[in-house]
């Protein structure tokens, strides 16, 4: 019997992975991708790159070669180190806001749409905030401090939580009608504890894939902001300040911009793969007909 167990359990797994490959073939498809680019990030040191910021003159406006795979700009600066490292700025401002923007959109949300008195003070406050362009947003935020990746994360975060409050409140309005809900404030359970333990459960899922959509976003956001001179600074590299500095090289030498731009446009598909394929593997409507 033991024997037997022991054949059938490889076959099981197998066949388990196989499954779940079908039925999320999207999602692995961006989890593959975005790991290699998350690997590529922190292994830039290891992956044939020289200083980012290392200015050589001579060499300046080499076209890509076995040398220069991705060629040399204006300043003789390597376009593959600093693509492969800007890849660092990029992810992790995107996490970063993701992380902190759900977190605090989730909070908001929660006690705004349970607190009825709360919802119209707080609801008006992210009106005006998404009546605003995020971008002109988080340029006015960033010209009252100064450039730096922490200010650039605080901005875009500011501009991505009023999207979460509204997703958090409308689910959170919803729920508090279900019929646990009125229960467990017969019972005189505490609104914390209702919150925490019967609507906090039930957000989990919309919030996961809202929180991916906001990390393609912020890199978005974050590479239009170094490209307009508002982001990180040129000392830092990253895809936008690359693209922002080859403008002007355009037509004599278009892989300086390309290069930064394919991995922007690489990393952002994965993160949408993530997010499509999360909202497929959650929502048991979609599961049911796949």
């Amino acid at each position: 019997m033991a024997l037997a167990s022991s054949e059938i359990a490889p076959v099981v797994q197998r066949h388990w992975l196989g499954e779940a490959t079908r039925r999320h073939l999207t999602l692995m498809i961006g989890v593959l991708l975005l790991l290699a680019m998350v690997a590529m990030a922190l292994l830039a040191p290891y992956l044939g790159t020289v200083d980012p910021v290392a200015v050589a003159p001579v060499k300046r406006l080499r076209p890509p070669s076995e040398l220069y795979w991705f060629g040399t700009d204006s300043y003789g600066r390597d376009v593959y180190s600093r693509t492969l490292y800007g890849a660092r700025v990029s992810l992790t401002v995107g996490l970063s806001v993701a992380i902190f923007g759900t977190a605090l959109g989730l909070a908001i949300g929660l006690v705004t749409g349970f607190v009825r008195w709360l919802d119209g003070i707080v609801m008006r406050v992210m009106d005006g905030l998404m009546s605003i362009p995020g971008v002109l947003l988080a340029i006015a935020l960033i010209a009252l401090t100064r450039a730096s990746l922490e200010n650039v994360i605080i901005a875009i975060t500011v501009t991505e939580v009023p999207r979460v409050v509204r997703l958090i409140r409308s689910l959170v309005l919803s729920l508090r009608e279900q019929p646990y809900v009125d229960a467990a404030i017969a019972a005189g359970t505490r609104t914390a504890r209702i919150l925490t333990r019967h609507i906090l459960p039930n957000t989990v899922a919309p919030l996961l894939v809202q929180g991916t959509y906001i990390c393609a976003s912020a890199m978005l956001t974050e590479a239009i902001l170094s490209f307009l001179g508002a982001g990180t600074p040129p000392n830092i590299p990253s895809w936008g300040n690359i693209m922002a500095e080859a403008r002007s090289l355009f037509q004599i030498a278009n892989y300086l911009i390309f290069f930064p731009g394919l991995f922007l446009s690489l990393t952002v598909l994965s993160v949408n793969l993530v997010g499509d394929g999360l909202r497929d593997a959650l929502d048991p409507r979609l599961a049911r007909n796949m």
